[in-house]
Order: C-alpha cells, then sequence, then structure tokens
C-alpha cells in the first residue's frame, strides 16, 4: 500500500512538477477539507477498472428528504481503458472521512493536486 502524495502548485505561478503515481491493488490519499483537491487518474492498463475511493471514516449521511444514506461501500468511478476521470475530492467529502484507500484501479496512473 503506497501514499500517493498531493502536489501543490506554487504559489506564484507558473509550471511546475506534476509526478504521476502507478496505482497498486491498494494505495492511500490523505483529504484535507482546507484545500481544492483534484484526483487525476488515467486509465492506460488495457481493460475497464472502477476506481473505489473509500474513507475508512464514512458511515451514513443526513441529506435533506434522504437521511440515513450509507457511505460506508466508498465511492465507485469507472474508467475505460485509454480514458481518464477526475473528481473533486470536496464534492465527495461523506466518503473522505478518515484514511481513504483507493483500490480496484491496479496499473492505471493517478495525480491528486491541492489547487
Amino acid at each position: 500500500m503506497a501514499a500517493i502524495a498531493s502536489i501543490t502548485p506554487p504559489t506564484n505561478g507558473g509550471s511546475f512538477a506534476s509526478p504521476v503515481s502507478t496505482l497498486s491493488a491498494s494505495d492511500t490519499i490523505t483529504f484535507n477539507a482546507s484545500r481544492k483537491q483534484l484526483l487525476v487518474v488515467r486509465n492506460g492498463t488495457g481493460s475497464l477498472v472502477t476506481l473505489k475511493i473509500d474513507g475508512d471514516g464514512g458511515t451514513t449521511i443526513n441529506a435533506p428528504g434522504a437521511p440515513g444514506i450509507s457511505v460506508a461501500g466508498g465511492y465507485d468511478i469507472a474508467i475505460a481503458d485509454g480514458a481518464s476521470a477526475s473528481v473533486i475530492l470536496g464534492t465527495i467529502s461523506a466518503y473522505c472521512k478518515g484514511v481513504v484507500t483507493l483500490t480496484g484501479a491496479s496499473g492505471a496512473t493517478a495525480q491528486l493536486f491541492n489547487l
């Protein structure tokens, strides 16, 4: 299990290094609610992968008109071979509580940007 490091652009703008991490069977990221974080995943594995984003602290949430929704199973994103997918983690913050694990996309690549 590897920790995927986040990438923070320089405050003065311009270009910056943005290393790519190859996902294994199980990797972790650190969710920072005070930052706008963008997770980008590219699939070049030769087949469809389904990335699961799952914080170990997610249980249930109460939304207007829909109380008690379970987020314990994680958030799935299907990514076709040759495609990429992105998610702003703050929009799925209920799935990012505690230690956040990425599974199901072994061989795909990921970048986590702190914007």
